[in-house]
C-alpha cells in the first residue's frame, strides 16, 4: 500500500482477504439488502451449512465489515461500512496515481512524437 499508516495498511489488506471470497461477498450483500440478520437467517439463502456462515461472519468481523449484536439467544449480524469506505479510499488514491503515471507517460510519447516529426 501506498502513503497509509500503518494501522490503515492492516485494514485495508483484512478487508480484501475477506472479500476474496465469494460467499462473504454474498454474505455481505444479503445484510446490506435486509439490515440485519442471523446466521440462521443468513444460512437460509446460501448453500452452505449454518456453521459455515458463522465461520464466514467471523472473518468479516474481524475485518471490521459486520458486527454481531446479542438479541436474547440470537446473534443479529449488520453491516459496519467504515472499513469498506477506509479500503474505497485506498483504491481510489492508488488509482489516482496510476493515472498521474499514465498521463505523464502520454505526455512523453506525444512530446517524442512531436519531436521526431
Amino acid at each position: 500500500m501506498t502513503d497509509a499508516p500503518g494501522g490503515e495498511v492492516a485494514s485495508v489488506d483484512s478487508v480484501l482477504v475477506a472479500l476474496a471470497d465469494p460467499t462473504r461477498r454474498q454474505l455481505l450483500d444479503l445484510l446490506a439488502a435486509q439490515g440485519e440478520a442471523t446466521a440462521t437467517t443468513l444460512a437460509e439463502r446460501l448453500p452452505v451449512s449454518r456453521q459455515a456462515v458463522v465461520k464466514h461472519l467471523a472473518v468479516l468481523d474481524a475485518a471490521g465489515l459486520v458486527s454481531g449484536a446479542r438479541v436474547g439467544r440470537e446473534v443479529r449480524y449488520a453491516v459496519r461500512p467504515a472499513a469498506l469506505d477506509a479500503t474505497a479510499r485506498w483504491m481510489a488514491t492508488l488509482a489516482a496515481d496510476w493515472d498521474r503515471r499514465l498521463a505523464n507517460i502520454k505526455r512523453v510519447a506525444e512530446a517524442a512524437e512531436r519531436d521526431s516529426r
